[in-house]
């Protein structure tokens, strides 16, 4: 199957759509977005102040976006957080890596309390290399993970990877506990269900148009509150005034037909972690609950004008590519049948830096820019925009989260188009051909091509 919004739906079911705005209304906080973002936030606000009225705003259903499309990898990943050491100092962005430590557990926790079953199994991370430039990045890595304080992350060599994953090629590998694998739509349904138990208002089918100090603008009718929180990720570009805010990056996964034994025995893979790489072009993977592999990459990695793909097709060129990395990974897979393949938005500030911030004088607040590392980024920010918002409104005061260092932060726009098409279309074509000359070469130095990437994306 290609498209039909991703694997994750075809396994669990699409939801019964909830009800779309009925008119005018007004709250105390109204949301715009029904992914993890604006789920966790309306959770946690919601949980802190059950008096405060609380109304989602979602434009298709819940968990219809990243949500529900992402490669399962809750983890302690963020996005920015080396900017954030130069612009804030090293310890701040300590606190940083910290409180994603720390959250990774927080949703384990508050999945558990909730009654929420989404195939959680806390397996860590493991990030492997194939080639010495990757053993020398991984290395550098490493090194830097510990100096942000993950005393607990372990570096292994191939004999030791092997015993975990056996890869082709694998030369060595780091592993973080602070991991675990998720069913994306188990977990945005079960939350979604959780929220409107607490007395959230969420209605679905219901775009938002307009963001404005005090209110949200749809078709069916505006919400006033003072306080209007955007949580749209991908979707950003499509709200009026915010095309060059943040770019809706594409990623595309696939997911195999069950592995039998004999498979998984030649794979290995008992401890279920999430898996990724260290290319350039980096792929990312988890062992599902149900015995596949769902394995995904960069495919188009941008479409023209900021457009987003139709319910998650996509490209045969793209399913082909990776399918080559999944047989080149594990060759004794090479016959295996893919059953799905689909793409998703991810969202990408021009400063490659994830972001929250509320602004006091107009009540307008938002959160994401998580490039990719949302799924445990997501709680993270839903609490400290609770945080903000109770900070606001007179009921709290300032929290070990609303003094982190990404809160605030100001990033400029992207360029208009052609540019930021040409610009990533030629990036994301960079750090192919450098993982190409790694593989060819041999070389224990990164490709010059990549550092160039890097630099002319804005990512270091």
């Amino acid at each position: 199957m290609n498209g039909g919004i991703s694997y994750w739906y075809a396994d669990d079911g699409l939801p019964a759509v909830r009800e779309p705005l009925g008119g005018d209304r007004s709250a105390d906080v109204v949301i715009v977005g029904g992914g993890y973002t604006g789920l966790w936030t309306a959770y946690y606000l919601k949980k802190a102040a059950p008096d405060l009225r609380i109304t989602v705003l979602e434009q298709r259903f819940c968990g219809y976006g990243a949500s529900g499309r992402n490669g399962g990898w809750l983890y302690n990943g963020i996005a920015g957080r080396d900017r954030y050491a130069a612009l804030h100092g090293h310890e701040a962005a300590v606190r940083l890596q910290r409180a994603m430590n720390d959250t990774v557990a927080e949703v384990v926790r508050a999945l558990a309390e909730e009654g929420v079953d989404a195939d959680v199994h806390v397996g860590g991370v493991l990030e492997v290399a194939r080639t010495p430039a990757q053993l020398a990045r991984l290395k550098d890595f490493h090194a830097h993970e510990l100096a942000y304080g993950e005393t607990d992350r372990e570096l292994y060599g191939a004999r030791e990877t092997a015993e975990r994953l056996r890869i082709t090629g694998a030369v060595g590998s780091t592993w973080t506990p602070h991991g675990a694998r998720v069913h994306p739509v188990k977990l945005v349904k079960g939350l979604a269900a959780a929220v409107e138990a607490l007395g959230v208002e969420v209605y679905e089918s219901t775009p938002v148009t307009e963001i404005h100090a005090g209110r949200a603008v749809t078709p069916y009718g505006t919400v006033r509150a003072p306080y209007v929180l955007r949580c749209t990720e991908g979707f950003t570009a499509a709200l009026k005034g915010e095309r060059r805010t943040w770019l809706p990056m594409n990623s595309s996964m696939i997911a195999t037909e069950p592995l039998t034994d004999e498979q998984w025995a030649a794979v290995g893979w008992a401890g279920r972690e999430a898996l990724g790489d260290m290319a350039h072009a980096y792929m990312y993977a988890q062992r599902t609950a149900d015995g596949r592999i769902a394995l995904g990459g960069r495919g188009v990695p941008y479409r023209f004008g900021s457009r987003t793909d139709h319910d998650g097709r996509t490209q045969p060129e793209t399913v082909e590519a990776l399918r080559e990395i999944l047989v080149a990974f594990f060759p004794a897979l090479a016959g295996v049948r893919i059953a799905h393949a689909w793409s998703g938005v991810l969202g990408v500030p021009r400063d490659w830096c994830a972001t929250v911030t509320l602004d006091r004088a107009s009540g307008l607040g938002w959160a994401g820019g998580y490039v990719g590392s949302g799924v445990a980024t997501t709680n993270l920010a839903g609490r400290t925009l609770r945080d903000l918002v109770l900070l606001d409104f007179g009921r709290g005061g300032n929290t070990d989260l609303t003094v982190l260092p990404w809160v605030g932060h100001k990033v400029r726009r992207w360029e208009p188009e052609p540019l930021r098409w040409l610009g990533v279309q030629g990036m994301y074509a960079t750090y192919r051909t450098a993982d190409r000359r790694e593989t060819q070469t041999h070389s224990a130095g990164s490709s010059r091509l990549a550092r160039l990437a890097d630099r002319v994306a804005g990512r270091h």
